[in-house]
């Protein structure tokens, strides 16, 4: 395929100017995975490090293997299926069979890639959800488990009719023996893919809730793995250290197919990805092993290695560290590439297109709270909430169209206020386009804060915590208040060692959050943020903390004795208060509807 040289909006025009099909000529991702492996076919793809002991060697594919293993990996499912389609639940971490199920069921027909770290009632949820009809996991596993969820996935999914266990399990198919039992050299069956054609279901949202799957068509993958691509300019000499899950659309194709259509070599650090500390604690040392170019982590795992020494490891093979899934804080950034000189790109994506939208290119300067440049062929624009468009640096809900966004969620009554009937993906995002068509991101339109009238960026709260040296993580969510209706907290973590007091990081952000109505009512040192599991902070847990708090307070006032414990629930927190004996049923129900009647929200009682 073409490569293309990108550094500002003057290239991406001269790129859109020509036809699309110079761009992206092929249709699937298989067709453009084989035209990759002819390139390349003795070029390492795969590298995966079974455990971070550096004595052990690390297993390789070259691109002839990978290119062999989907094309097994697909004939299996094709036969399995028995003449239906094919539609394949993941369940796997990021190992290299992930990979192989991932391009192998999209071949076959279409792959649901899931959270091995949900429950096993929201994963039956999506299964179900999905139609899938086999299931492809990990199987007993002393360093992650998810084959005990199995059981009772079988019991509520009656629609699979397999489950292949990567490892081996019980009762089940061995995927490597059924794999390998399948020819390597050719599809054993004829199918037409274009780049309309479903490839897979990716599931959005938080960890609760009634499933949500956008769909991805091979088009949409192969325009966001190829733009990320050029953006930032990977060649066949890249080695990527990709520790994202495929669940997550940046770790499968931002950064993994990406790669491969780059030519480029993916390495995998264990099965735990960047959750294993004791990998993180050597991340250097394999970084100098496997000579990395590339870094791709998540805004948590950023600060995680600045308080990772290198060491005598050499690093001077790093050119970029690629970031995404949750905002980048300029001064995370900026501390990043002092400590280390290696240059951070930042991105801003979405499930519901692949993964991205905009990223800043390699080839051009940083820009403070940039997420870059809009991919080719790809529109970004800021409305006002009338729907009326925004001109340059007006601040509206950021929208994008292009071949990136997906057809819409499988169940079309979810589509409304998200998709539009003129191909519009309306992001939930708060920003604004400047006039050299950056895009930048200020907050989230759930995530304000709304003081009586006076809406407030949480972003504000959060860079200026972030500022003090002290601080590891910040976020920033509304409290309820009766008279504000929300009022800013904070919750802070440390870097490891540090001693500092919530009354010191409060004098020490005054100086950056010039609007009072901003300052956070109180900031709270826990120790660690809640994150999601791919590090994205999870703020309805923070949401939940703060409600729990501030109606704990409210019963103690009101002589109320008993317990309250608030969860983050699907559409905001659910809040139960078990109450001691207190007379009558009556006064004690007149004495809670008095106390939460301000906060507006709903109340049930129930023995």
């Amino acid at each position: 395929m073409n490569r293309f040289d990108i550094s500002d909006t003057r290239d991406i025009a001269r790129i859109a100017a020509r036809p699309y099909a110079e761009f992206m000529r092929h249709g699937s991702v298989f067709d453009a995975l084989e035209e990759s492996a002819q390139r390349h076919a003795e070029r390492k793809a795969i590298t995966f490090i079974d455990t971070p002991d550096p004595a052990v060697p690390a297993r390789t594919w070259s691109y002839a293997e990978l290119m062999n293993q989907i094309r097994r990996t697909a004939n299996l499912f094709h036969t399995l299926a028995g003449g239906e389609e094919p539609r394949i639940a993941m369940l796997l971490p990021p190992i290299p069979e992930a990979y192989f199920t991932l391009w192998g069921g999209e071949t076959a027909g279409v792959v649901c890639s899931i959270n091995y770290l949900l429950n096993a009632e929201h994963i039956g949820e999506l299964i179900r959800a999905a139609g899938a009809n086999i299931v492809v996991t990990l199987g007993p596993n002393a360093a992650l488990d998810i084959w005990s969820r199995v059981p009772r996935l079988l019991a509520d999914c009656p629609g699979v009719r397999h489950v292949l266990a990567v490892g081996g399990a019980p009762g089940c198919l061995d995927f490597a023996t059924e794999v390998g039992a399948m020819p390597g050299d050719a599809l054993a069956f004829t199918r037409n893919i274009g780049p309309g054609t479903l490839a897979a279901l990716f599931h959005t949202g938080g960890t609760t809730g009634a499933p949500k799957l956008a769909q991805h068509t091979h088009g949409n993958q192969l325009h966001s793995a190829w733009g990320a691509a050029q953006m930032y300019a990977m060649t066949e000499r890249d080695v990527i250290l990709n520790g994202f899950p495929l669940f997550h659309v940046a770790g499968a194709f931002v950064y993994g197919l990406s790669a491969l259509l780059s030519g480029s070599q993916i390495v995998l650090p264990t099965l735990l990805g960047l959750r294993n500390s004791d990998f993180v604690q050597r991340y250097w040392c394999f970084v100098e092993r496997h000579e990395v170019s590339l870094l791709a982590a998540v805004p948590t795992v950023i600060a995680s290695l600045l308080n990772t020494e290198p060491g005598s490891a050499r690093i001077g093979s790093v050119r970029a560290l690629l970031t995404g899934g949750s905002p980048l804080p300029s001064e995370l950034a900026s501390a990043f590439e002092q400590r280390f000189g290696i240059p951070v790109r930042n991105i801003l994506g979405m499930t519901e297109c692949a993964g991205v939208i905009s990223i800043e290119p390699f080839a051009s300067p940083r820009t403070a709270g940039s997420c870059g440049l809009p991919l080719p062929f790809t529109e970004v624009r800021a409305f006002f909430d009338d729907g009326r468009p925004c001109g340059a640096e007006e601040t509206g809900i950021l929208r994008v169209r292009g071949p990136n966004v997906g057809p819409g969620y499988t169940e079309a009554r979810r589509n409304p206020g998200t998709f539009t009937e003129d191909g519009w993906l309306i992001t939930g995002d708060i920003g604004h386009v400047d006039a050299a068509g950056r895009v930048f991101v200020t907050g989230r339109a759930k995530d304000v804060i709304i003081r009586s009238s006076h809406n407030i960026d949480p972003g504000v709260i959060e860079e200026a915590l972030l500022k003090h040296p002290d601080v590891l993580m910040a976020a920033a969510v509304g409290e309820p208040d009766e008279y504000a209706g929300e009022l800013p907290v904070a919750f802070v973590s440390l870097v490891p060692g540090a001693t500092t007091k919530p009354e010191t990081l409060a004098a020490f952000i005054e100086q950056y959050i010039p609007e009072r109505p901003a300052f956070p009512k109180r900031i709270d040192i826990i120790p660690s943020i809640p994150v999601t599991a791919i590090g994205k902070i999870y703020k309805p847990a923070l949401r939940a903390l703060a409600i729990e708090r501030v109606i704990s307070e409210r019963f103690a006032s009101a002589g109320l004795g008993g317990s309250v414990e608030a969860k983050a629930a699907e559409g905001g927190v659910s809040i139960r208060f078990l109450a001691e004996e207190q007379g009558s049923r009556t006064a004690l129900e007149a004495q809670v509807r008095e106390v939460m009647g301000p906060f507006a929200l709903p109340i049930r009682f129930q023995e």
